[in-house]
């Protein structure tokens, strides 16, 4: 808890040219024109809100961007999502999208070590009228997978499971998510890209988190991208997306 802290604290001292969160496009201008030719039209308001506010928080760059929240709200649609998984909420943009798409009996558990930053987008979740789909637990994220994979009640239950926390444990959480998630389910992993550092030469200038942690995005990649277990998909979405899906 300490070391997700500390990260936090870093990213407090970032600006957003030097902690590029929101799209991995080497034109600011075509993203502005996605956003305002794809995204804001169609934004449904209470993303829109709590996006504007989440804007003034001082860890807002961490926040999933709004042409993220717009492909997981379309991509929950399609696969017919009605059980899933948010491990790292923040102050819920990516765990309203998700909401906002499920059915009415859907359900979202949903992880984080902050319920103080969840509690500032919870009154624009209970006015959207989706919190009884959300069950928010406090704490870290291992000890609770620990517990549903001990239990053996909750082994293939979830269609979809969306990854936003720490990067040194993504190694740690895919395996255990990879037995939670049912065969065909889809497991989300955000910031699989990290800036373009993970393609970037090893002398290259970067600012020291990002730094920090490429070396862990990069054993997870290269982990999942042999793993037999599941089928993936890259995409450069924010500040990428790779997508699993369990076929064994």
């Amino acid at each position: 808890m300490e070391a997700i802290s500390e990260t936090k604290t870093e990213l407090t001292n970032l600006s957003g040219q030097e902690f590029s969160r929101r799209s991995l496009l080497q034109s600011d201008a075509l993203y502005q024109y996605i956003l305002e030719t794809g995204v804001y039209p169609r934004e449904p308001e209470p993303l829109k809100e709590l996006r504007e506010i989440t804007e003034k928080h001082k860890w807002n760059m961490i926040a999933t961007p709004a042409d993220e929240s717009q492909f997981l709200n379309m991509l929950l649609k399609l696969v017919n999502a009605k059980n899933t998984m948010e491990i790292g909420v923040f102050t819920g943009c990516s765990l309203l999208a998700t909401a906002m798409a499920l059915p009415d009996d859907g359900k979202i558990l949903a992880m984080d070590i902050n319920r103080e930053d969840y509690e500032i987008g919870l009154p624009i979740i209970e006015k959207a009228g989706v919190a009884h789909k959300i069950e928010f637990r406090e704490g870290l994220a291992m000890p609770i997978l620990d517990q549903m994979i001990a239990n053996g009640k909750d082994h293939g239950t979830f269609d979809f499971i969306f990854v936003d926390a720490d990067k040194e444990n993504y190694i740690n959480y895919h395996e255990r998510l990879i037995d939670l998630v049912k065969v065909g389910g889809l497991i989300g992993y955000d910031n699989t890209l990290w800036s373009g550092s993970v393609a970037a030469p090893p002398d290259a200038p970067m600012n020291y988190i990002i730094k920090k942690y490429k070396d862990f995005v990069l054993e997870f990649n290269k982990a999942i991208s042999v793993d037999p277990r599941i089928e993936i998909c890259m995409l450069p979405v924010g500040d990428g997306i790779t997508l699993c899906r369990r076929v064994i």
